[in-house]
């Protein structure tokens, strides 16, 4: 295609839009091997791969794909890879150990999830959906074997956790050193032109670029996110610090999250702190610079309302953000003081020896604390109510017979039957 000023211009626009929240470093040296596959006029087959080692899609994993979402619209070819083969091995990434290998049963189980769940990010009519399975599946020991070859321990030991493991004496299993190759085998398979994934996976990608010239392809862009920090980042001396989202580590809200209620999402927007607000905001909202600098000047709390009924909305619709705030305003009335039931509140009924147990074991048998010394600790600093009033009292019992209706902080509730 002919290089005109319409089609330079046009050029020029996909870049803008696809370089914002893309990694600065990154984008520095990217924009140019972008720019001339653009410039050829044809799609790109850009790819992302996902390992279905947790049965849900969650905040984090949407930020790479909107930037997905963003080259559809664009008229690309995007690959959505469920990495079924390589969940068996498990990304090293970030890992101290090595990772226990999931079943066949428990990765088709949340592959499935994945499938019904990207509809709400991609298009889905516009979604190529594929299994590295695939092909990795059929590698033959001598392709498997040429495929090592292609690649020396020395440049898999410049990867940061691998270094750390091995100078820390931490074992390293011959299969992990197997998963950056196989990965990469996934972008020689698809012939990719641009590869997307998070700012941990930057080893992994470039990897995928080496391997691809190793078979005489031409090396894939490679675009990287910056990471979701998950609910429990806290600022500490100026900066937001915390774990990336994470399944396993239980700071995520879920895509598929319900709106509202003790664990929804509306709710854990609202419950996280001012800096991570402002987080989300540059990573996973939709408005635009001006309207940001707009919602700076107002009340944080009415700022973090605005942001939690946009991302409530985008996975559940308006009406249920609307009912969500509701509740939620119900809850936590702006005055303060006691603070309402949710609509649904989890009933448990307990067969205990005792004729009147403690509070505390009672709060472990009900699942609202994982053992009798955090229950008294809880108790003792207040963060328990029984009926609606605090209970102070660490040797505090109930009678058996009785039914009440049990809060551990903000958001943790249970109707709980004595038998």
């Amino acid at each position: 295609m002919a290089n005109t000023p319409h089609h330079e211009e046009a050029v020029e626009l996909q870049l803008a839009m696809l370089g914002r929240g893309i990694v600065p470093r990154v984008w520095a040296d990217m924009r140019e091997p972008l720019r001339a596959l653009l410039a050829t006029g044809r799609p790109l087959c850009v790819k992302c791969g996902f390992d279905p080692t947790a049965p849900d899609l969650h905040l984090g994993h949407t930020v790479v794909m909107r930037k997905m979402r963003q080259f559809q619209e664009l008229g690309h070819r995007v690959v959505f890879v469920i990495g079924d083969f390589t969940a068996m091995i498990g990304d090293p990434t970030g890992k101290n150990s090595t990772r226990p290998p999931l079943s066949r049963e428990a990765i088709e189980r949340n592959a499935e999830t994945y499938r019904r769940q990207l509809g709400k990010i991609l298009d889905p009519a516009r979604t190529e959906v594929v299994f590295n399975s695939s092909w990795l599946g059929s590698l033959s020991a001598e392709q498997l074997v040429r495929l090592t070859a292609k690649y020396t321990v020395a440049r898999l030991l410049e990867r940061n956790d691998f270094q750390a493991r091995y100078r820390g004496g931490q074992p390293i299993a011959l299969h992990e050193f197997l998963y950056p190759l196989l990965q990469a085998y996934d972008s020689v398979q698809l012939r990719a032109d641009v590869e997307l994934g998070g700012s941990d996976q930057l080893f992994n990608l470039n990897v995928g670029r080496d391997v691809m010239r190793e078979y005489g392809l031409a090396p894939q862009v490679i675009l990287t996110t910056e990471l979701l920090i998950g609910t429990d980042g806290v600022l500490e001396d100026g900066h937001l610090v915390g774990e990336k989202m994470s399944k396993s580590l239980g700071n995520y809200i879920g895509v598929e999250d319900p709106p509202a209620g003790e664990q929804g999402m509306f709710g854990k927007l609202m419950s996280g702190s001012d800096p991570l607000m402002w987080h989300y905001y540059a990573m996973l909202s939709a408005i635009d610079a001006a309207e940001l600098e707009r919602r700076r000047e107002l009340h944080p709390k009415q700022a973090k309302r605005l942001l939690a009924l946009e991302l409530t909305a985008r996975y559940h619709g308006e009406a249920a953000a609307a009912g969500a705030a509701e509740e939620f305003d119900r809850l936590h009335p702006a005055g303060g003081g006691d603070r309402g039931e949710p609509d649904e509140v989890e009933s448990v009924e307990l067969a205990l020896d005792e004729a009147r147990p403690f509070l505390s074991r009672v709060l472990v048998a009900a699942g609202l604390c994982a053992s009798n010394g955090e229950a008294r600790r809880l108790v003792a600093q207040g963060g328990v109510q029984l009926d609606g009033a605090r209970v102070s009292d660490a040797a505090a019992t109930l009678e058996r017979g009785g039914s009440y209706l049990l809060k551990v902080g903000k958001r943790r509730f249970r109707r709980v039957s004595l038998r």
